[in-house]
């Protein structure tokens, strides 16, 4: 039906071959109007193949309104196809995130219960309860210095843990 490059052979129906010369460059304008260039030539070369498969081409009383809807139809096809993938990708990124970010605060959670005690309860003071240093030595009994060491030798574990 159409040679190795898309283009309708001489060998085809007389009515194809007849449609195919006298709308396919109106064809080809109607879509990139309507749609932009970047999918028109696609478009309309399904629209071909659409209606190449016919078996009664000549049968089509207005074809040039017969055309543009089956390229409209394919057209939209395409958007709602791509819109789906889209939805998709968004969806599986959006629930990768979500694991990612559950899979964090196991991790995180893991580390700070594996601190030594006195490093974890000045630890979970700071950066949970957000109190100060000298909130947390006044809770806790020690000095501001007790708690600065304890705080910085918290921060470094958490680190050295996070990175292996």
């Amino acid at each position: 039906m159409t040679d190795g490059y898309g283009r309708i052979g001489r060998q085809d129906a007389p009515g194809l071959s007849a449609l195919h010369e006298r709308y396919d460059r109106w064809l080809t304008r109607a879509v990139r109007k309507r749609f932009g260039a970047q999918d028109a030539d696609d478009v309309v070369q399904d629209t071909w193949v659409r209606i190449a498969s016919l078996d009664l081409v000549e049968a089509i009383r207005h074809p040039k309104a017969f055309l543009l809807r089956t390229a409209i139809n394919l057209a939209l096809d395409r958007h709602r196809h791509r819109a789906v993938i889209e939805k998709s990708a968004d969806a599986l990124r959006r629930s990768g995130q979500a694991q990612s970010d559950q899979l964090e605060a196991v991790l995180l959670e893991e580390i700070v219960l594996g601190l030594p005690e006195p490093l974890r309860d000045v630890f979970v003071l700071s950066r949970f309860a957000c109190l100060s240093h000298a909130q947390i030595g006044e809770q806790l009994g020690i000095s501001i210095k007790t708690v600065e060491w304890r705080m910085t030798k918290a921060t470094a574990l958490c680190t050295a843990r996070l990175s292996l």
